[in-house]
């Protein structure tokens, strides 16, 4: 019987509560036998009581005298604190802030606010821990490139989202990160990504479904189009089978008046999408909790039986990829590049052990579906604005490829104004707009302040970077966030504007702490 979270962590935090108490009892225990202190009953529970909260203050306070004093040493500043409203305790109000913004609004605006009033770096000072929030492009570049080995993922986000992925790429460090990586990038060759049958066939379905919606006279979801094209296309290419998403039709919105059918609601491949939907929001919720989220999920982890359900629809995948194996052993060995045209396939040849396999087949999955589905979103999303850029396109797409022929590899590299718009429409829509690493060992990043010193960034600190925030400084792309670029893709009127344009989300994901 598995224990529940809540009691699990509570089980965890005995000796934290029970330690210091202990100490405490045994000290004036000492006292009164030894030294003849006579230190009354009442005095006593007392002491005991505020043992815990009295060390775990003394511990809050000089742990940031220690980082004032190390800061010192290394000629670096420490980061500014965002002041919290009243009334004020330990963080309390900014986490109901984090919370209320994820729940009824929009993920991006409090760290927008406090960007504008602290600089492109602060840190949040919360009960349970601090943490560094920047949108500063050096100190991205250090925690992905130049200082990798200073930053990880940590335990406590390896703990929120284990019930969804597992120790798969997204959610491992070390090791077992390298040996994810070490399976799957072989397999990425240019022949392999530059086969478009899948694509073709999916996007026919797709463009069909959406023309015969239209002709009924309703109005299309297109972001759930675009998911289930992307999730379909995904599955083919893991498991050399889709999903069937597309198949199960569009849905009805609300004004049209019409119900969606059971056959729609229950349909295997929407059973599945909204395991995976509830699961990612659930997962994205424990990050605003730090590593108290088993508090909220207290006698339950609810998404754990979102994950069966996944597991049972990609089970019998899995289960015929090993047997696939166990019938090529009396073959003759093939070369690593050499295991089949699906990625399951490829996988398989690498390892059998079950449990990696599940949890590397859901990482890629929210890879290969939510990142391609929100950059198309997005992409349909500017076009409708901004009609003169997808006239442009047309004439580029026609002229290249022609009005039937499918594209290239080299059609899709030569068309530069297509490569430029799509890579604006990333910089505006990140799919990952907001990220998260673990300081390892304590590191100094740079000031872009003029006559500042460096910051100083202590071990063990949870670091947020926003590429959302980060790709619309106006500090950096004008004052209303134009791409001042020579093929001229002016997207975006207001800053404002288009922090509230970020309410269309694909699931929970574009406001999740993910990790690539």
């Amino acid at each position: 019987m598995d224990i529940p979270p809540g009691l699990r962590y509570l089980n965890s935090l005995l000796p934290f509560f029970a330690i210091p108490p202990c100490i405490v009892f045994l000290a004036i225990r000492f006292a009164n036998v030894y030294l003849e202190a006579n230190i009354s009953t009442a005095l006593t529970v007392l002491a005991i009581l505020l043992a815990r909260p009295a060390l775990s203050v003394f511990q809050r306070y000089y742990t940031r005298y220690v980082d004032r004093q190390n800061a010192a040493a290394n000629n670096a500043f420490i980061l500014p604190h965002v002041e919290e409203k009243r009334p004020n305790f330990a963080g309390l109000s900014i986490m109901k802030r984090l919370l209320e913004d994820f729940k009824h609004g929009y993920p991006g605006d409090a760290f927008l606010e406090w960007t504008e009033k602290y600089g492109f770096a602060y840190q949040l000072r919360l009960p349970s821990d601090n943490r560094i929030l920047t949108c500063e492009p050096d100190h991205v570049k250090a925690i992905l490139a130049t200082q990798f080995d200073a930053f990880d993922k940590g335990p406590i986000m390896k703990s929120q989202f284990d019930s969804l992925l597992g120790t798969g790429v997204f959610n491992s460090d070390g090791d077992m990160w390298k040996f994810h990586r070490s399976m799957t990038r072989p397999y990425f060759t240019r022949d392999r990504i530059s086969h478009f049958d899948n694509f073709d066939l999916h996007s026919d379905i797709a463009l069909k479904l959406a023309s015969n919606r239209l002709a009924e006279g309703h109005a299309i979801d297109f972001q759930d189009l675009v998911s289930r094209f992307t999730l379909d296309s995904a599955t083919q290419f893991l498991f050399g089978y889709d999903v069937g998403s597309l198949a199960a039709g569009l849905p009805y919105s609300i004004s049209s008046g019409i119900q969606n059918s059971a056959e729609f609601l229950n349909h295997p491949s929407n059973v599945f999408v909204d395991a995976f939907l509830a699961g990612q929001i659930q997962s994205s919720l424990r990050t605003r909790l730090g590593p108290n989220w088993p508090l909220g999920e207290f006698w339950e982890d609810r998404v754990k039986p979102l994950r069966k359900i996944m597991e049972e629809f990609t089970k019998p995948f899995l289960v015929t990829a090993l047997a696939g194996v166990k019938k090529e052993s009396s073959a003759a060995v093939k070369s690593d590049n050499d295991h089949g045209d699906t990625l399951l396939a490829h996988l398989v040849h690498h390892t059998e052990d079950m449990n990696i396999l599940k949890d590397e087949l859901i990482n890629l999955l929210v890879a290969g579906r939510d990142t391609t589905a929100c950059l198309l979103t997005y992409a349909f999303y500017m076009l409708a604005e901004h009609p003169e850029i997808s006239d442009r396109l047309r004439q580029e797409i026609l002229g290249k490829v022609g009005p039937t022929n499918r594209p290239s590899y080299d059609d899709i590299r030569d068309m530069r104004y297509l490569r430029a718009f799509i890579n604006e429409v990333l910089r505006l829509y990140p799919p990952v707009p907001f990220d998260s690493r673990m300081s390892t060992k304590a590191t100094v990043w740079t000031s872009k302040t003029p006559g500042s010193k460096p910051f100083y960034i202590p071990a063990n600190t949870r670091i947020l970077y926003s590429l959302f925030n980060m790709q619309r400084r106006p500090d950096l792309w004008g004052p209303d966030g134009m791409c001042e670029c020579s093929y001229h893709l002016p997207l975006v009127v207001n800053r404002r504007d288009v922090q509230h344009r970020n309410s269309i989300r694909i699931g929970s994901w574009t406001s999740a702490y993910t990790n690539t």
